[in-house]
């Protein structure tokens, strides 16, 4: 049973703000949650601020502290990121038994899809790199090395789930001066996970393709992977599912160019020129002087006719 009373909208902003939630074809981007549990200091409460910073502006903070374990019991996490309207969440907590804890995940269909939880081991915040820092929208590029990623399910999910965090919205094309930062993930053999955030420079090389250059501006944190929960294949597959109006099927005699026009092919069955009714047009009717001239023709044709045919008897 929901936790949210299902209501009739007695005002139109009121139902404005209920059909923005329902399931939309394109979907807006994503919000994410920032809320903190019964105790929240130190490295991350640091780390969130951060993030909170590299992803503005879809983030919603929730400044009360609340006393929720996400791993026992999950509801009161599903309650209020459902009641903000988020499909992302960050849970910072520290405790003795974990200190330095934070917990990311994500929902579908008002449940959590998957959640994972770090423990930060080391942590620099953005304010220990005195140099310049990059703009607020700028979409950052993402690098995940090493061959781990692609060994587990947990890491796959988790390298899924790190995307969708530091992701804003979807492009379809890069120009190369705008990519101005670069988020690193690294796992290592012990599965610590080190992220570290560089700023891009370009200079210039003497040729056409400039020189690149790697300036760390931070964060930088080594997490280590405490617990997760992850959602059974079917559950996952059905959070992956797009709609059928969105899946471009290829359409037989049509093509296109390099100027995105559209040509189409049309195949026609023969035709009967005789038999085909066209039009009369005034701008098609003969002038006077060519009717004089095919009643010439036509006495000249008859007149030659007719000595033809006097030959002939003789």
């Amino acid at each position: 049973m929901s936790l949210l009373r299902i209501r009739k909208p007695k005002t139109r902003k009121g139902k404005q703000v209920l059909l923005a939630r329902e399931p939309q074809l394109v979907e807006n981007a994503r919000f994410m949650l920032f809320l903190e549990g019964r105790k929240c200091g130190g490295d991350v409460k640091l780390y969130m601020k951060d993030l909170q910073q590299l992803r503005k502006p879809l983030v919603k903070v929730l400044s009360r502290n609340n006393d929720i374990s996400p791993f026992e019991d999950p509801s009161s996490l599903e309650f209020l990121v459902q009641k903000n309207d988020c499909a992302l969440f960050a849970f910072g907590s520290t405790s003795k038994k974990r200190p330095d804890n934070l917990v990311l995940g994500r929902i579908f269909e008002n449940e959590i899809l998957d959640m994972v939880e770090l423990g930060i081991k080391q942590y620099k915040a953005l304010s220990h790199f005195k140099i310049e820092k990059i703009g607020t929208c700028v979409k950052p590029c993402l690098v995940f090395n090493g061959p781990k990623w692609s060994q587990t399910d947990e890491l796959r999910r988790l390298r899924n789930l790190l995307t969708d965090t530091f992701q804003k919205d979807k492009i379809e094309a890069i120009r190369l001066q705008g990519i101005e930062h670069v988020i690193s993930f690294t796992c290592t053999e012990d599965m610590t996970i080190l992220m570290r955030s560089y700023k891009i420079l370009l200079k210039k090389s003497g040729q056409r393709t400039p020189r690149i250059e790697l300036t760390e501006i931070g964060p930088s944190a080594d997490f280590s992977i405490r617990r997760s929960k992850i959602a059974s294949e079917d559950f996952y597959k059905m959070s992956r599912k797009q709609p059928k109006e969105l899946k471009v099927t290829k359409k037989k005699n049509i093509s296109h160019d390099e100027l995105g026009n559209t040509h189409g092919r049309i195949h026609l069955g023969k035709q009967n020129l005789d038999k085909i009714q066209t039009r009369r047009v005034k701008g098609l009717k003969k002038t006077s002087e060519q009717k004089h001239d095919n009643r010439q023709k036509k006495k000249e044709l008859l007149k030659a006719a007719a000595k033809e045919m006097l030959t002939n008897k003789e």
